[in-house]
């Protein structure tokens, strides 16, 4: 049985750098996805789905301050990392880098985007750290509602026959080898999270990911690797490609200029 991580300063150094790693890339990719969410409380397709968006945003902002926590562990300040650094030290998942150009494009990434980063957070709950697995419970419970209002909207732009499913197609087609890279990496620093017991094997997630997403995404004929190797330009320090989001979306998540507005 592997022994409980009570703190990251029980890891040896280069797992705990992987974990400092991994503790960004999702907290970014939380923080992005509700910034994404976020960008549709006006203009979705019924007043019904922006409220949705509305409720999808704050849920990852929420989920996103619960793992952001982590990094005390680590000596560092949590506000620090939300408020300070630049778009280009950002570990998000490459298919947040830029907004969501529609309705298909968001259903695409509450199914592809949303739905592994809560495959990543139940392998997680499973795992030896006994902060991040606490804190797991919590978020599941309000991924339920994504996962359904995701399925929903999925099947009904497949259905659809028109553009609204090839555009859904288009979607999932450029999210799903990026993603599955950024939160099931096959590289050496998920290798040590593993044998430190922190979750289970990226191939293993990949599997649970792709049994839960094989029925919908069959509908636009996509299907779900799982023994893909990193790109050439995979960047191991961010566990993402070489990209960035843009600095727009970061100033926003940062608050820059709301934060500008107070008087000491």
């Amino acid at each position: 049985m592997t022994e409980l991580i009570e703190t990251a300063a029980d890891l040896e150094p280069s797992t705990r750098k992987a974990f400092r790693r991994l503790i960004l890339s999702i907290a970014d990719s939380k923080r992005l996805l509700g910034i994404r969410y976020s960008d549709w409380l006006l203009g979705a397709p019924s007043i019904e789905a922006g409220i949705a968006a509305s409720s999808l945003a704050q849920d990852e902002w929420g989920h996103a301050r619960l793992v952001y926590s982590i990094l005390k562990e680590f000596d560092e300040d949590p506000l620090e990392l939300e408020h300070q650094r630049s778009s280009h030290e950002y570990c998000s998942a490459d298919p947040l880098d830029h907004p969501f150009p529609d309705w298909a494009a968001v259903t695409a990434g509450i199914v592809v985007v949303d739905g592994a980063l809560t495959v990543l957070l139940r392998g997680l709950g499973e795992g030896a750290h006994q902060a991040l697995s606490g804190r797991v419970a919590k978020m599941l419970a309000e991924e339920e509602y994504h996962r359904d209002l995701g399925s929903a909207w999925f099947r009904r732009l497949a259905d659809s026959r028109g553009e609204g499913r090839e555009r859904l197609t288009a979607e999932v087609a450029g999210m799903l080898p990026p993603t599955l890279d950024a939160f099931f990496p096959l590289d050496t620093a998920q290798e040590r999270l593993v044998e430190a017991g922190v979750l289970p094997a990226s191939t293993l997630l990949r599997e649970r990911f792709r049994d839960e997403t094989a029925e919908l995404l069959s509908l636009v004929g996509a299907e779900v690797p799982v023994d893909t190797e990193p790109p050439g330009d995979w960047d191991p320090v961010r566990g993402r490609g070489p990209g960035h989001p843009d600095e727009e979306a970061v100033e926003r998540a940062r608050g820059d200029r709301n934060r500008a507005l107070f008087v000491e």
